[in-house]
């Protein structure tokens, strides 16, 4: 029985309706003009204001150090934190708290960040917002390296501690070498979540350090300008490289079990 053509018509809608506007403010990104609705013509030229605007290379610094900081500190706690569910303690309870922070509403994680930092009397900064993004990125990277974890092989970790290796050596010679797909995969997702992370950072962040999607924000609310879609178009290609980079990976390490078998 072949399938209407008309079935398709919903799929491809609601591609146009996700893409199309992110395809037009690339588009606009080039824009000669100073209109970010008309275009007048080709040009790079907001591409050379961006580069050269104080506000977007500090936010763009800040943001750089904010990430790198709660990926590794995510990568390493949410790679624990796979492993001692997946292989040490059996729990849905345990699996529904660690989930948590990712289905968490932004902004309830936001406020409760904010009462804990007030409540321990500590100043706000790049360090808060680094805490605070490693809280909710450890989810993603937990449940990245469990997808890993389900699909590697537990008979040579029990092989290697039949030989009389231990905990650590097994973890650092067996377990983690198989899970390096996946650890690097939910890296990239924590590092890309981080990079644009706007709400969490609002309500963590001081006053003196500002990130850079806080400064887009405080742009916009000036008007759009082609410099915004140039600075929005860089963001777009960053996060999609490291998507797909994710992608890729996690791949190629569901597709080494199999080679193996």
């Amino acid at each position: 029985m072949r399938r209407s053509k008309l079935l398709y018509v919903p799929f491809w809608a609601s591609y146009v309706f996700l893409y199309l506007p992110i395809a037009v403010l690339v588009v606009m990104s080039f824009n000669a003009g100073e209109s970010a609705y008309t275009f007048e013509g080709f040009s790079l030229k907001w591409y050379g204001e961006l580069a050269g605007d104080e506000r977007v290379r500090d936010g763009l610094v800040n943001t750089l150090m904010v990430a790198a900081g709660s990926t590794v500190i995510a990568t390493v706690l949410g790679t624990l934190l796979a492993v001692g569910l997946a292989r040490h303690t059996r729990s849905k309870l345990l699996d529904s708290v660690a989930l948590m922070p990712a289905v968490l509403p932004d902004v309830v994680l936001g406020i409760g960040l904010l009462v804990f930092y007030g409540m321990v009397q500590s100043t706000l900064g790049l360090y808060s917002v680094v805490l605070a993004h490693a809280l909710f990125a450890m989810a993603f990277v937990a449940a990245v390296v469990r997808t890993r974890l389900a699909g590697s092989d537990t008979s040579l970790e029990e092989a290697s501690r039949d030989l009389g290796a231990g905990p650590v050596t097994t973890f650092m010679k067996i377990t983690l070498p198989q899970l390096a797909p996946g650890i690097v995969a939910g890296a990239l997702l924590a590092f890309t979540l981080s990079l644009d992370e706007f709400v969490i950072a609002f309500f963590t962040i001081g006053n003196d350090d500002p990130t850079l999607p806080i400064v887009i924000y405080s742009m916009v609310r000036f008007g759009v300008t082609p410099e915004i879609n140039a600075l929005a178009a860089i963001l777009l290609l960053v996060s999609f490289t490291a998507v797909i980079a994710g992608q890729r990976l996690t791949k190629i390490g569901e597709r080494e079990p199999r080679a193996q078998d």
